[in-house]
């Protein structure tokens, strides 16, 4: 089998995402979308001009680093925080910063109380000129998603950008924590990263440590199809796994969200498929495999569907979607 079938392709560096339309994989082409209103950049700062933001924002009183250690300039708190991402909308509220959120985008939906925070667009595009008018002291972002040209134009604007990323489960107490600081509600971020600390020590000795160091099942954990996209080692998802006493079946590939091909599976054979698919796909994903009978996990029925969203969202539900993929593995596992 060559190489090259076991590579994920280059410009596709995220896995999937959630759109209007259900889930879809990231980097794929979208047509028919709801338009976002946009305008164009140059009108952005002329607009940010007119309205004098530029003239009257105060000089940053404090700096903060973010999650890439990037050190950023941020007024004293209470902050106008614009959300771009999901999983950034989750951590903020988990580190009590939840009131000074202004805007986010759409799937923002945990906690509950995010929901009724407005939209200015979604992870593909969000609308500038509103983004303009809210006057953000500062811009929270995933850095391996959105859309890069608009990311460029907010810098344009001269907006603050703090990059939050989780690669790890344990990277999710330290990120509220530094949240905690941005928005200066420290004493809450703390207590919440705590929590989250506990949570992640309670589920690896109950699924972890119950599984044999030398032979953890492999699994595939197939987060789209046609093509099949997985996740490499450096995703979060590969790490739940780990918590669960598995091992992902291409933790050797660098990519978060690198695409494989059938052969390249077959000849890694993994002991159980998960299809951690939009709600009501993961059977026909499953019914899918069942062509190739050779397949340990398919001759031993060891496929599991698997829907949760929270999964994906990379912000401190996570941890209960993980502890729900740790029981399904357990079960077929028996």
């Amino acid at each position: 089998m060559p190489a090259s079938s076991t590579r994920p392709q280059p410009d596709r560096r995220r896995f999937f995402q959630r759109t209007g339309r259900g889930w879809r994989p990231r980097g794929a082409r979208y047509h028919n979308r709801r338009r976002v209103s946009a305008i164009p950049y140059p009108l952005a700062v002329a607009a940010v001009l007119a309205l004098g933001i530029a003239a009257a924002c105060p000089a940053a009183a404090r700096t903060v680093t973010d999650d890439l250690g990037r050190q950023l300039e941020v007024p004293r708190p209470p902050l106008r925080i614009v959300s771009l991402a999901p999983g950034a909308t989750e951590m903020l509220f988990a580190a009590g910063a939840g009131t000074q959120v202004i805007a986010t985008v759409e799937y923002s939906d945990e906690p509950p109380a995010a929901r009724r925070v407005p939209r200015i667009g979604d992870v593909v595009a969000i609308d500038m000129e509103r983004l303009v008018l809210l006057q953000p002291d500062v811009v929270v972002a995933w850095p391996d998603g959105g859309n890069a040209a608009q990311r460029a134009g907010i810098a344009r604007l001269a907006i603050p950008v703090y990059d939050q990323q989780v690669g790890r489960l344990s990277d999710l107490a330290p990120a509220v924590r530094r949240l905690g600081v941005l928005a200066g509600t420290e004493r809450q971020a703390a207590a919440a990263a705590t929590a989250i600390d506990a949570r992640l020590e309670a589920l690896r000795r109950s699924f972890g440590a119950g599984r044999s160091a030398a032979h953890p099942p492999t699994v595939l954990l197939q987060v789209w199809n046609r093509p099949i996209y997985t996740v490499g080692g450096r995703q979060l998802l590969s790490d739940a796994l780990t918590a669960c006493g598995a091992r992902n079946v291409f933790a050797d590939l660098p990519e978060p969200g690198p695409v494989v091909d059938i052969e390249a599976v077959i000849a890694r054979n993994p002991d159980i498929i998960i299809a951690a698919a939009p709600p009501g796909e993961a059977g026909a994903w499953l019914e899918d495999w069942k062509r190739f009978p050779t397949l340990t996990a398919v001759s031993r029925g060891r496929l599991i569907a698997f829907d949760d969203p929270a999964l994906s969202r990379l912000g401190p539900s996570v941890i209960g979607a993980t502890e729900e993929l740790c029981r399904a593995i357990e079960h077929v596992g028996r």
